[in-house]
């Protein structure tokens, strides 16, 4: 199918068309899917976002000045992030795209920040979001990262702080990683970077505005964000558990000074002078309206009462997979549940889950740290859980007798040798990258395979899958 035709066709037709290819995607309300979106299940809240966006679309982000209604509501959005995130008076900071423009703008930030150092360098534990790896490849940015203990999946700060270097130009902890849902040391790290002069920035991105919620309603949340001495920076996604649409990002910096390096500014030319606090220039206002319509809507009581109903959504669902014999919860202490076992092959279980009506997440092992499933719990789940240990229980029942997945003999030989259309049909890959009903066999040669073998195989199996189709 073409987007574009010989003659153009009705309106009714066109949605119609959407409608049909938009049946085949994954839920993305209801609650059965454990990662990619987030749901509060709050009637009406869709419509006003389109509303917002449809009003606002047109808009571009490149002259604030042109479109003064878009300053405000970004300045809107920083400020509302400050007051979550424990800034004050000081603190300034933009709305991006998302969680990885984000962070590409904190690692250029603390790059620029310092022109003296010729090979600078990015410090942060292994299990840090691999978005900080790609804004540290994109900018040309060395990264070092420090290893976590395999059983506890914590990161040791004396072994981050020893990992700092002369050309370290920034140190990066999460709260909470994104896997495991495990909140960094961020007092001692931030402390270690103070020490060394060197920037600290905390992504937040995935539990940013949920953890100080879950502080007020009694958690044990530790310091993370920027009330914490040594934290330079810090971002957090508001179309995660804000519940705005898709994409808005907020990075804070502590003050001015640590933003200015942020901007992109350009005049040796003969147009318009070209400034940037962003990667984009031109952006539409329509998800910066959305976003900001949302966080109006919702307010500070809503998204304590949203906070509540998903923290006893993930105690619910933890209680319920540490019942299981084999099986082992990483500790709670965000809105994720994650979980190994040493009995169930758990690419199994996932497609069996997924039979069920349930799509989580596997991931795979690295180094000593076992493969585990990923659980993002969002308010949607709440009314669900119980259905949910209830096919859980039968999809570890079915991944018992079914048993490990059994990789295709000479797979690995095969992998060095042959096209990536070769190894897709090994697997059972369609033509045109369709997927086979069972993934279990792709994510067990995922898994068996080394880091840089994995990515190959990704990139071109992703390369199989992003050409048009045939003309029509």
């Amino acid at each position: 199918m073409s987007a574009l035709l010989d003659k153009g066709v009705p309106a009714d037709e066109v949605l119609a068309q959407l409608r049909g290819m938009r049946g085949h995607d994954l839920p993305t309300h209801g609650g059965r899917l454990f990662a990619y979106v987030y749901d509060p299940a709050l009637d009406g809240l869709d419509e006003l976002a389109a509303a917002a966006h449809a009003m606002s679309a047109h808009v571009n982000g490149l002259d604030p000045t042109a479109f003064p209604s878009l300053l405000a509501m970004e300045n809107d959005l920083v400020g509302a992030a400050a007051r979550v995130l424990g800034g004050d008076e000081r603190t300034v900071g933009s709305v991006t795209s998302g969680g990885t423009e984000s962070l590409i703008l904190a690692v250029k930030a603390a790059r620029d920040g310092r022109p003296d150092i010729a090979a600078p360098r990015l410090v942060m534990p292994v299990t840090a979001h691999a978005a900080l790896a790609k804004a540290a490849a994109y900018l040309r940015v060395a990264l070092d990262t420090v290893p976590v203990d395999p059983i506890t999946l914590r990161v040791d700060p004396a072994a981050v702080a020893a990992a700092i270097t002369p050309d370290t130009v920034l140190v990066a902890c999460s709260a909470p990683s994104y896997a495991h849902g495990l909140i960094d040391p961020v007092e001692p790290i931030a402390a270690a970077a103070a020490a060394a002069g060197v920037r600290c920035h905390v992504d937040a991105c995935f539990g940013g505005w949920t953890l100080p919620y879950l502080r007020r309603l009694g958690e044990p949340v530790a310091p993370f964000d920027l009330s914490v001495p040594g934290v330079t920076s810090i971002s957090v996604d508001l179309h995660k558990y804000a519940y705005a649409p898709k994409g808005v990002s907020v990075l804070l910096h502590r003050d001015e000074r640590l933003r200015a390096s942020q901007y992109f500014a350009y005049a040796d030319w003969p147009g318009y002078t070209m400034i940037n606090p962003v990667i984009s220039s031109t952006r539409s206002g329509g998800p910066i309206a959305a976003a900001w319509a949302t966080l109006r809507h919702i307010g500070d009581d809503g998204y304590l009462a949203l906070a509540a109903a998903t923290r006893d959504a993930t105690k619910a669902l933890a209680e319920a997979v540490a019942k299981i014999e084999d099986f082992a919860v990483v500790p709670r202490e965000s809105t994720v549940v994650a979980f190994m076992s040493s009995g169930v092959d758990l690419f199994v279980l996932a497609d069996e889950l997924a039979a069920r009506g349930w799509h989580t997440q596997p991931q795979f092992r690295h180094g000593d740290i076992p493969a585990s499933v990923h659980l993002t719990v969002t308010a949607a789940v709440a009314p669900r859980v119980g259905e949910f240990e209830a096919d859980l229980a039968s999809a570890v029942d079915a991944a018992r007798a079914h048993g490990p997945v059994q990789l295709p003999p000479g797979i690995f030989e095969l992998l060095e040798a042959a096209p990536i259309e070769q190894v897709a049909g090994a697997l059972g890959l369609g033509a045109g990258g369709a997927l086979p009903e069972r993934m279990a066999p792709v994510n067990a040669l995922l898994d068996a395979a080394p880091p840089a073998v994995r990515e190959r195989l990704l990139v071109a199996f992703l390369s199989l899958l992003q050409r048009p189709s045939p003309q029509q």
